[in-house]
Parts: structure tokens; sequence; C-alpha cells
């Protein structure tokens, strides 16, 4: 969709907009951060997910980029997933939870509130798509203080995860919204989510977004203010410590490749 009117650099009518998930290694199973959308999504769209927002972002379903197909291809089996850590419910994020069925699942109190209870408005009806984990039963949520982890409150105690994974609240996209912080052995890394969802917004000294991610992120904000303040937080993190914590979001191709080459 928009070309490099949306990812900054595509030559065509289409941009790639992608949406990432992230696989950790414990030594208590495997964690997944956000699932992208699931066979189920990718074999039967509809009614899963809404006809508006699958025109509005031509959405390209495919197998082999679903999580389950590249949680086998990397040599592990589905119930190896022992955990699922969610940014947030938006449809292209919890999709896939119902290929995991052994998983817990965390995700913020007021994220899930806002996606089972106040699911009202013509956006919040169709980004939160409750038939995508109808049948999750090992849910765990998080209220949204905790520990300082760099000046952001944190929740750190995630019931049977190690205290090396982290949530980090960042709401404003959504009313739950949150990102996820992993300590490696070269330091810190924070899954933004869609905290931000283009690399030029964390520019340290000149920020910027493009025209149709602009336009996305305004659609689909609860709160601007809280929005745009995370973000501003986000580039204070990087400025300050760039060098312990790298940072990158669901939807920007390139700081996905990045992340791929250091992994």
């Amino acid at each position: 969709m928009g070309g490099a009117l949306f990812d900054g650099f595509s030559k065509g009518p289409l941009g790639l907009i992608p949406c990432a998930a992230q696989l950790v290694e414990t030594s208590d199973g495997l964690v997944l951060i956000d699932t992208g959308y699931g066979m189920q999504d990718v074999r039967r769209p509809h009614p899963r997910l809404s006809k508006f927002f699958h025109a509005l972002l031509n959405i390209q379903f495919r197998e082999e980029d679903t999580a389950i197909h590249q949680v086998r291809a990397l040599g592990y089996k589905p119930e190896d997933v022992r955990h699922i850590v969610l940014t947030h419910l938006d449809f292209d994020h919890a999709g896939g939870l119902e290929d995991f069925p052994q998983a817990r699942v965390h995700v913020m109190e007021a994220e899930r509130d806002a996606a089972e209870r106040q699911r009202r408005g013509f956006i919040a009806r169709r980004r939160y798509r409750p038939v995508q984990w109808d049948d999750v039963r090992d849910w765990r949520t998080y209220a949204g203080k905790g520990e300082s982890w760099f000046g952001f409150d944190s929740v750190r105690a995630l019931d049977g995860l190690p205290p090396e994974i982290l949530m980090v609240p960042l709401p404003g996209h959504t009313w739950g919204h949150a990102g996820v912080a992993l300590q490696t052995g070269e330091g810190w890394v924070l899954n933004a989510g869609d905290a931000y969802f283009y690399r030029g917004e964390m520019d340290t000294h000149r920020h910027r977004c493009t025209p149709g991610l602009r336009f996305y992120q305004t659609m689909m904000e609860v709160d601007r203010a809280k929005r745009l303040e995370n973000q501003g937080r986000l580039r204070e993190l990087k400025r300050q410590h760039g060098g312990e914590v790298t940072i990158f979001c669901s939807h920007d191709q390139k700081q996905l490749e990045a992340m791929q080459r250091r992994a």
C-alpha cells in the first residue's frame, strides 16, 4: 500500500509494511512477542478480520509468513512456545494466538478490558477481533505500575517468565499498549510495538514520519497526547541510552531487517 508514502523507500505503488513477531529462547521454553496474523486469518480472513482494514492495508496473507510456520522452520514445535507476550490486541498482532493453544498469554489489563468490554466506535469494533482469541484459556493481565526501567514504569514479575523479560506501558496507540524489553548479553532490546511506526520517528535530531503512516497512526490513536509523549520519551531514551538499549517497532521493514541481521 502507498509505496514510499508509507514505507519511505519503495519505488512502486505498493509499500512494504511488516508486522513483526519476535521469538525468544529461554531456559523454560520459547516466548513469542506478538503473533502477527495466524493460520485461521490466512485461510478464512472474513469474518475474522474487518473488510475495512483488509482493503485499506491491502493485506497479503501467506501461510509461510505466520508465526507458527516460522517456529516450525526453525526446528521447534508449536507446543515449545510456552508464553506469548502481547504489545496489544490489535488484529495484526493477536491473530496467531490460537495457533499456540498451550501458551500462557500476557497482556496489560487495560488492553484486555478495552478489547473485550469497551469496543465502541468504528475503529474499536474493527481493530479488536475477539474471534482471534476466544479459545485462549490461560490469560495473565497486569496493571500499569511497577519498577522503574530507564525512567519508564515497568512490569517485571511476569507470571512464569524470567526477570530479563518485562513489559513497559506505552499507552496512546491503544489504552493498554506496552513495549516489551529483553535483557540480552549485548544489552537491552525494546520491542516498542506500535508506539511508533517509522524509523525516522526515533531520529533524535529531527524526527519525521511518512505521510501515510502519520495518517494511519492518527486514525488509530486513542490518546494523541499520550502517544506523542511516549514517542518523545523513546527518543530521549535513545539519545541518553542508545548504547545500552536497542529500540525497534513492529511495522518498519528496515528496522526488521536490522534486527534479523543482529539475531
